[in-house]
Protein backbone atom coordinates (compact mmCIF):
# COMPACT_ATOMS: atom_id res chain seq x y z
CA UNK A 1 0.00 0.00 0.00
CA UNK A 2 2.65 2.36 0.79
CA UNK A 3 4.62 1.69 -2.06
CA UNK A 4 1.47 2.44 -4.52
CA UNK A 5 0.65 6.02 -2.26
CA UNK A 6 4.42 6.60 -3.58
CA UNK A 7 3.64 6.15 -6.73
CA UNK A 8 0.89 7.74 -7.14
CA UNK A 9 2.29 10.87 -5.37
CA UNK A 10 5.03 10.45 -8.12
CA UNK A 11 2.55 10.61 -10.91
CA UNK A 12 0.42 13.44 -9.51
CA UNK A 13 4.07 15.52 -9.44
CA UNK A 14 4.67 14.52 -12.73
CA UNK A 15 1.19 15.17 -13.78
CA UNK A 16 1.37 18.58 -12.30
CA UNK A 17 4.92 19.45 -13.60
CA UNK A 18 3.56 19.08 -17.41
CA UNK A 19 0.35 20.90 -16.41
CA UNK A 20 2.14 23.46 -15.54
CA UNK A 21 4.44 24.09 -18.37
CA UNK A 22 1.81 22.79 -21.14
CA UNK A 23 -1.28 25.39 -19.51
CA UNK A 24 -2.29 28.01 -22.18
CA UNK A 25 -3.47 30.42 -19.43
CA UNK A 26 -1.23 31.98 -16.97
CA UNK A 27 -3.65 31.30 -14.08
CA UNK A 28 -3.99 28.00 -14.58
CA UNK A 29 -0.22 27.49 -14.73
CA UNK A 30 -0.07 28.89 -11.17
CA UNK A 31 -2.90 27.25 -9.75
CA UNK A 32 -0.86 23.85 -10.85
CA UNK A 33 2.33 25.50 -9.27
CA UNK A 34 0.35 26.17 -6.09
CA UNK A 35 -1.03 22.77 -5.89
CA UNK A 36 2.71 21.42 -7.07
CA UNK A 37 4.31 22.73 -4.30
CA UNK A 38 1.74 21.94 -1.36
CA UNK A 39 1.80 18.29 -2.39
CA UNK A 40 5.82 18.30 -2.77
CA UNK A 41 5.56 19.59 1.40
CA UNK A 42 3.89 16.39 1.73
CA UNK A 43 6.58 13.97 -0.18
CA UNK A 44 8.91 15.79 2.15
CA UNK A 45 7.12 15.05 5.12
CA UNK A 46 6.92 11.32 4.21
CA UNK A 47 10.95 11.74 3.99
CA UNK A 48 10.89 12.92 7.38
CA UNK A 49 11.99 16.50 6.06
CA UNK A 50 9.71 18.65 8.25
CA UNK A 51 11.19 21.83 7.82
CA UNK A 52 12.19 21.76 4.29
CA UNK A 53 7.92 20.51 4.41
CA UNK A 54 7.44 23.96 5.96
CA UNK A 55 9.19 25.94 4.17
CA UNK A 56 7.64 24.42 0.89
CA UNK A 57 4.66 25.08 1.93
CA UNK A 58 4.83 28.55 3.34
CA UNK A 59 7.56 29.85 0.82
CA UNK A 60 7.39 27.88 -2.21
CA UNK A 61 3.77 27.03 -2.65
CA UNK A 62 2.57 29.81 -0.40
CA UNK A 63 4.22 33.26 -0.87
CA UNK A 64 5.45 32.26 -4.04
CA UNK A 65 2.40 31.40 -5.79
CA UNK A 66 0.89 34.65 -4.25
CA UNK A 67 3.10 36.57 -5.82
CA UNK A 68 2.70 35.02 -9.67
CA UNK A 69 -1.24 35.47 -8.73
CA UNK A 70 -0.38 39.20 -8.38
CA UNK A 71 1.69 39.07 -11.11
CA UNK A 72 -1.13 37.79 -13.61
CA UNK A 73 -3.46 40.18 -12.53
CA UNK A 74 -1.37 43.37 -13.52
CA UNK A 75 -0.59 41.35 -16.79
CA UNK A 76 -3.86 39.49 -17.83
CA UNK A 77 -4.33 42.74 -20.48
CA UNK A 78 -1.07 41.70 -22.42
CA UNK A 79 -1.58 37.80 -22.19
CA UNK A 80 -3.50 37.84 -25.00
CA UNK A 81 -0.80 40.17 -27.37
CA UNK A 82 1.36 37.46 -25.74
CA UNK A 83 -0.17 34.81 -27.14
CA UNK A 84 -0.38 36.37 -30.75
CA UNK A 85 3.47 37.12 -30.76
CA UNK A 86 4.07 32.79 -30.22
CA UNK A 87 7.39 32.12 -31.42
CA UNK A 88 7.55 29.39 -34.20
CA UNK A 89 7.53 25.80 -34.45
CA UNK A 90 11.59 25.27 -35.26
CA UNK A 91 12.47 28.12 -32.16
CA UNK A 92 9.98 25.68 -29.96
CA UNK A 93 11.56 22.78 -30.89
CA UNK A 94 14.97 23.88 -29.92
CA UNK A 95 13.66 24.85 -26.41
CA UNK A 96 12.27 21.11 -26.22
CA UNK A 97 15.65 19.50 -26.97
CA UNK A 98 17.20 21.70 -24.93
CA UNK A 99 14.53 21.56 -21.80
CA UNK A 100 15.07 17.83 -22.44
CA UNK A 101 19.07 17.49 -22.80
CA UNK A 102 19.00 19.51 -19.09
CA UNK A 103 16.21 17.62 -17.51
CA UNK A 104 18.40 14.23 -18.60
CA UNK A 105 21.49 15.95 -17.52
CA UNK A 106 19.88 16.22 -14.13
CA UNK A 107 18.48 12.96 -13.73
CA UNK A 108 22.14 11.35 -14.87
CA UNK A 109 23.42 13.10 -12.04
CA UNK A 110 20.88 11.95 -9.17
CA UNK A 111 21.37 8.65 -10.45
CA UNK A 112 24.93 8.56 -10.97
CA UNK A 113 25.57 9.23 -7.15
CA UNK A 114 27.56 6.65 -5.49
CA UNK A 115 25.58 4.79 -2.47
CA UNK A 116 25.31 5.65 0.00
CA UNK A 117 24.90 9.41 -1.55
CA UNK A 118 27.46 11.60 -0.22
CA UNK A 119 26.59 14.01 2.69
CA UNK A 120 27.61 15.99 5.62
CA UNK A 121 25.16 14.94 8.23
CA UNK A 122 27.85 13.43 10.54
CA UNK A 123 29.88 15.99 10.75
CA UNK A 124 26.71 18.26 11.35
CA UNK A 125 25.81 15.92 13.81
CA UNK A 126 29.19 15.45 15.54
CA UNK A 127 29.31 19.51 15.89
CA UNK A 128 26.09 20.10 16.75
CA UNK A 129 26.56 20.22 20.52
CA UNK A 130 28.74 22.97 20.35
CA UNK A 131 25.95 25.44 19.22
CA UNK A 132 23.61 24.40 21.66
CA UNK A 133 20.41 23.67 19.36
CA UNK A 134 19.01 20.79 18.87
CA UNK A 135 17.08 21.34 15.29
CA UNK A 136 20.00 20.28 12.61
CA UNK A 137 18.61 22.60 10.08
CA UNK A 138 18.44 25.63 12.53
CA UNK A 139 22.19 24.79 13.20
CA UNK A 140 22.86 24.80 10.00
CA UNK A 141 21.46 27.90 8.64
CA UNK A 142 22.84 30.20 11.88
CA UNK A 143 26.05 28.20 12.40
CA UNK A 144 27.33 26.43 8.95
CA UNK A 145 25.72 28.60 6.14
CA UNK A 146 24.98 32.27 8.66
CA UNK A 147 26.49 34.07 6.15
CA UNK A 148 24.10 32.60 3.42
CA UNK A 149 21.28 32.86 5.49
CA UNK A 150 22.42 36.72 6.47
CA UNK A 151 22.56 37.40 2.56
CA UNK A 152 19.42 35.85 1.78
CA UNK A 153 17.67 38.17 4.29
CA UNK A 154 19.50 41.26 2.79
CA UNK A 155 18.27 40.38 -0.61
CA UNK A 156 14.93 39.99 0.46
CA UNK A 157 15.18 43.98 1.64
CA UNK A 158 16.32 44.24 -1.86
CA UNK A 159 13.29 43.06 -3.28
CA UNK A 160 11.21 44.91 -1.44
CA UNK A 161 13.10 47.98 -2.09
CA UNK A 162 12.69 46.84 -6.15
CA UNK A 163 8.67 46.37 -5.72
CA UNK A 164 8.68 49.95 -4.10
CA UNK A 165 10.78 51.21 -7.34
CA UNK A 166 7.74 50.26 -9.17
CA UNK A 167 5.51 53.06 -7.59
CA UNK A 168 4.74 56.41 -9.80
CA UNK A 169 6.22 59.17 -8.44
CA UNK A 170 2.75 60.68 -7.06
CA UNK A 171 2.80 58.12 -4.79
CA UNK A 172 6.23 57.34 -3.39
CA UNK A 173 6.23 57.11 0.10
CA UNK A 174 2.47 56.47 0.25
CA UNK A 175 0.34 53.23 1.03
CA UNK A 176 0.83 49.62 -0.74
CA UNK A 177 -2.14 48.33 -2.70
CA UNK A 178 -5.43 49.71 -2.69
CA UNK A 179 -7.68 49.87 0.56
CA UNK A 180 -10.20 46.79 0.60
CA UNK A 181 -14.20 47.43 1.13
CA UNK A 182 -15.78 44.64 3.11
CA UNK A 183 -18.83 44.30 5.19
CA UNK A 184 -17.11 44.56 9.00
CA UNK A 185 -20.15 42.36 9.98
CA UNK A 186 -19.49 39.87 7.08
CA UNK A 187 -18.53 36.32 7.69
CA UNK A 188 -15.38 37.20 5.65
CA UNK A 189 -14.16 39.92 8.57
CA UNK A 190 -15.67 37.06 10.86
CA UNK A 191 -13.29 34.85 9.82
CA UNK A 192 -10.26 37.28 10.06
CA UNK A 193 -11.11 38.35 13.93
CA UNK A 194 -11.18 34.30 14.88
CA UNK A 195 -8.03 32.90 12.74
CA UNK A 196 -5.63 35.98 13.37
CA UNK A 197 -5.31 35.07 17.03
CA UNK A 198 -4.87 31.72 16.92
CA UNK A 199 -2.73 32.30 13.63
CA UNK A 200 -0.26 34.62 15.26
CA UNK A 201 0.03 32.36 19.01
CA UNK A 202 1.02 29.29 16.41
CA UNK A 203 3.35 31.59 14.26
CA UNK A 204 5.25 32.79 18.02
CA UNK A 205 5.05 28.97 18.82
CA UNK A 206 6.83 27.94 15.48
CA UNK A 207 9.64 30.68 15.95
CA UNK A 208 10.57 30.19 19.46
CA UNK A 209 11.04 25.88 19.11
CA UNK A 210 12.70 26.29 16.09
CA UNK A 211 16.56 26.01 17.80
CA UNK A 212 15.08 22.27 19.34
CA UNK A 213 12.41 21.32 16.63
CA UNK A 214 11.20 21.79 13.38
CA UNK A 215 10.27 25.34 12.86
CA UNK A 216 12.18 29.05 12.92
CA UNK A 217 11.75 32.14 11.82
CA UNK A 218 11.07 31.78 7.98
CA UNK A 219 8.27 29.75 8.77
CA UNK A 220 6.69 31.44 11.43
CA UNK A 221 7.18 35.27 9.59
CA UNK A 222 5.43 33.48 6.49
CA UNK A 223 2.73 32.90 9.05
CA UNK A 224 2.66 36.10 10.50
CA UNK A 225 3.11 37.45 7.36
CA UNK A 226 -0.60 35.66 5.94
CA UNK A 227 -2.49 36.23 9.09
CA UNK A 228 -1.56 40.66 8.53
CA UNK A 229 -2.36 40.26 5.20
CA UNK A 230 -5.88 38.76 6.26
CA UNK A 231 -6.12 41.33 7.95
CA UNK A 232 -5.86 43.90 5.32
CA UNK A 233 -7.92 42.28 2.92
CA UNK A 234 -10.60 42.27 5.01
CA UNK A 235 -10.08 45.85 5.49
CA UNK A 236 -9.79 45.72 9.24
CA UNK A 237 -6.60 47.30 8.91
CA UNK A 238 -5.14 49.59 6.42
CA UNK A 239 -1.22 48.91 5.05
CA UNK A 240 0.63 51.17 6.62
CA UNK A 241 2.84 53.89 4.36
CA UNK A 242 6.19 53.04 3.94
CA UNK A 243 7.56 56.41 4.85
CA UNK A 244 7.00 55.71 8.27
CA UNK A 245 9.92 55.58 10.09
CA UNK A 246 9.11 52.84 12.59
CA UNK A 247 8.72 50.59 9.10
CA UNK A 248 11.22 51.00 7.65
CA UNK A 249 13.42 50.35 11.19
CA UNK A 250 11.34 46.86 11.54
CA UNK A 251 12.82 46.06 8.00
CA UNK A 252 16.28 46.47 8.60
CA UNK A 253 16.52 45.37 12.36
CA UNK A 254 16.50 42.07 11.64
CA UNK A 255 19.55 42.15 8.93
CA UNK A 256 20.99 44.30 11.58
CA UNK A 257 21.32 42.55 14.46
CA UNK A 258 22.60 40.06 12.67
CA UNK A 259 25.66 42.03 11.32
CA UNK A 260 25.85 43.25 14.64
CA UNK A 261 26.69 39.96 16.58
CA UNK A 262 28.73 38.57 13.26
CA UNK A 263 31.06 41.47 14.19
CA UNK A 264 31.36 40.42 18.09
CA UNK A 265 31.95 36.83 16.85
CA UNK A 266 34.75 38.82 14.53
CA UNK A 267 36.18 40.58 17.46
CA UNK A 268 36.06 38.00 20.43
CA UNK A 269 36.32 34.96 18.10
CA UNK A 270 38.56 36.04 15.08
CA UNK A 271 35.88 35.26 12.85
CA UNK A 272 32.60 37.08 11.09
CA UNK A 273 29.67 34.87 12.45
CA UNK A 274 31.72 32.80 14.89
CA UNK A 275 29.84 32.57 18.06
CA UNK A 276 32.02 32.78 21.63
CA UNK A 277 32.13 29.82 23.50
CA UNK A 278 28.98 29.44 25.79
CA UNK A 279 27.18 31.71 23.79
CA UNK A 280 26.36 29.64 20.70
CA UNK A 281 22.52 29.47 21.30
CA UNK A 282 21.55 32.63 23.19
CA UNK A 283 23.12 34.36 19.76
CA UNK A 284 21.25 32.59 17.60
CA UNK A 285 18.04 32.46 18.96
CA UNK A 286 18.64 36.28 19.16
CA UNK A 287 18.80 36.27 15.62
CA UNK A 288 15.77 34.22 15.10
CA UNK A 289 13.87 36.90 17.50
CA UNK A 290 15.39 39.51 15.23
CA UNK A 291 14.86 38.56 11.70
CA UNK A 292 11.15 37.23 13.03
CA UNK A 293 9.71 40.54 12.57
CA UNK A 294 11.95 42.03 9.86
CA UNK A 295 11.14 39.23 7.48
CA UNK A 296 7.11 39.23 8.53
CA UNK A 297 6.61 42.96 6.98
CA UNK A 298 9.35 42.26 3.91
CA UNK A 299 6.70 38.95 3.02
CA UNK A 300 3.41 41.07 3.94
CA UNK A 301 4.89 44.29 2.20
CA UNK A 302 5.89 42.08 -1.56
CA UNK A 303 2.78 40.86 -1.76
CA UNK A 304 1.06 44.06 -0.90
CA UNK A 305 2.68 45.65 -3.82
CA UNK A 306 4.03 48.59 -4.78
CA UNK A 307 2.84 52.48 -3.09
CA UNK A 308 -0.53 53.04 -5.30
CA UNK A 309 -1.97 55.67 -2.69
CA UNK A 310 -1.10 58.73 -1.70
CA UNK A 311 0.56 59.17 2.18
CA UNK A 312 -1.75 60.06 4.86
CA UNK A 313 -0.59 63.06 6.97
Amino acid sequence: MTVLVAGGVVLLLVGLAIWILVAREAFLAIAGFVAYGLLLSLVWVRLYGIDVAMTEAAIGGGLTGALLIGATSRLRGTEKAAWAQRCGAPTRVVAFLVSALVATTLALCVLLLPDPGPTLAPEVSGNIAATGVGNPITAVLLAYRAVDTLLEAIVLVIALIGVWSLAADGFWGGRPGVRQRVDPDGIFAYFARMLAPIGVIVAVYIVWVGADHPGGKFQGATLLAAMWLLVLMTGIADAPPISRTLLRIGLVIGPLVFIAIGFVGALVSGAFLAYPDGFAKPLIVAIELALTPSLTLILGLLLAGAPERGAVP
